[in-house]
């Protein structure tokens, strides 16, 4: 599997955490339905399918970096959606939309500031920003003895040179970033979810471990997952924190 590309169809069964977290935002767009509608990082495409309900008589766009979702929620949702892929910091759509959702994608892209921008020229003055990632400390201690293991014996040599791929900030920064980009009304906030897991397996070899399994050969992918896991013990539980974010873009709406 390439870089930077996800195991979608797992990712379809494991992410129950994730479609919870979504569910909660959903209930802040008090949409009309006829509007159109970004999905940022669309994943396989099951949030994507609740915001295409969610708009009868408008138009969802759906958008994911890797290769594999796109292919995934085509598949799933056909021509009730768009479904495109496109890196958002280079975000390019047939037209402005009113109504920007995202979940559990921007801790995934390295400049917020950038990333913010684009979303901002893709959206019309007066469209709104619903959106939630990870957060300052999210996952601190599990990804602390990822790095621990990494550093250990047939595993170090391939980890010499590793930055983790997150970036997750705090909300004050992000509010800031925000309003640089021409957003108003924004509320950023940060809150704990602490998640448990009575199987952690699929879960952490599809979403938490998934870049670095990028950086180990095949035959070591397992030996990894299991050295992690034991020392993570029992019971297992990630320590999310999650940064929400709404805002407006300036400007009247149209």
């Amino acid at each position: 599997m390439a870089e930077r590309d996800w195991d979608a169809a797992t990712y379809d069964q494991i992410s129950a955490p994730q479609q919870a977290w979504a569910r909660e935002q959903l209930e802040r767009l008090q949409l009309s339905g006829d509007e159109v509608v970004l999905d940022a990082g669309c994943g396989s495409g099951k949030v994507t399918a609740l915001l295409a309900d969610m708009v009868p008589r408008g138009r969802v766009y759906a958008v994911d970096v890797a290769p594999s979702m796109v292919q995934h929620t085509r598949g799933a949702l056909g021509d009730r959606v768009v479904a495109l892929c496109q890196d958002l910091t280079e975000l390019s759509l047939p037209e402005p939309v009113d109504v920007i959702f995202s979940n559990a994608t921007f801790h995934w892209i390295a400049d917020h500031a950038k990333l913010f921008g684009a979303l901002a020229r893709a959206i019309v003055p007066g469209g709104r920003l619903v959106a939630q990632c990870g957060g300052q400390g999210n996952i601190d201690s599990f990804r602390r003895l990822a790095d621990e293991v990494a550093a250990q014996g047939d595993f170090a040599t391939y980890f010499s040179d590793w930055q983790g791929p997150w970036n997750y900030a705090g909300a004050e920064p992000t509010a800031q970033r925000l309003r640089e980009a021409g957003f108003s009304e924004v509320s950023t906030w940060l809150e704990p979810k602490p998640t448990p897991f009575d199987d952690p397996a699929p879960f952490v070899r599809t979403v938490c471990l998934v870049r670095h399994l990028d950086r180990l050969p095949a035959e070591l992918h397992e030996r990894f997952i299991d050295a992690v896991l034991e020392r993570a013990g029992r019971p297992f539980v990630l320590d999310y924190v999650r940064l929400n974010m709404t805002a407006r873009l300036a400007g009247e709406p149209r």
